[in-house]
């Protein structure tokens, strides 16, 4: 049991950690767009996303997919360049087709889950218990996700609901801001 809570708990950590924004940045790009009301979408997206990267992260941690780093580092900011564009020319974000959002959701999470799967293997190193290790560390993940998720639907709550910014206007922000940033990642990283 002090295996499993110490990798919940390198879970969470890793998804917060400032140093690593860009899992924040695509979290945020994905729920940003949705209000308070939508939670059980959004929660499905999130879940999406984290079965992707689970399954990813699994894949690589047992070395049955091994795909080099430079080119995983540089899709996690075009899956995050995506997401936002698609936000931006989306005329209706409350009525978002949930079934392709989802389907795009677990893609990318399949990407993200190469970029955790170094930084996991690291910690792991010979261990005998992995397929606990990794749902652990998972939960965690997921538990991170869905801190992430809240705060930013308090955020757009009190945006649009109390201090009355549209809601177009509060998509096109929160979008066209991380587009930028996650431009200028991909740039960087470009292999």
């Amino acid at each position: 049991m002090q295996d499993f809570s110490l990798f919940f708990e390198l879970g969470w950590q890793h998804i917060l950690d400032w140093q690593g924004y860009d899992h924040i940045l695509f979290v945020t790009a994905l729920c940003g767009t949705y209000l308070i009301k939508d939670w059980k979408k959004i929660l499905i997206l999130v879940t999406a996303f984290t079965i992707g990267h689970s399954l990813t992260l699994a894949l690589s941690i047992f070395n049955k997919i091994l795909i080099p780093t430079v080119w995983v580092e540089f899709l996690i900011p075009v899956t995050i360049l995506i997401t936002t564009i698609l936000n931006i020319i989306n005329k209706q974000t409350i009525k978002k087709n949930i079934n392709s959002s989802y389907w795009l959701a677990l893609i990318f999470g399949l990407i993200h889950g190469l970029g955790f799967s170094n930084y996991l293997k690291s910690l792991m190193g010979k261990s005998n218990n992995v397929v606990a290790e990794l749902f652990a560390f998972n939960i965690g993940l997921e538990f991170g996700q869905i801190i992430i998720v809240f705060s930013i639907l308090i955020l757009s709550f009190l945006l649009v609901n109390v201090i009355r910014v549209q809601k177009r206007e509060w998509n096109l922000f929160i979008s066209s801001a991380i587009f930028g940033i996650s431009l200028i990642m991909a740039i960087e990283r470009i292999p």
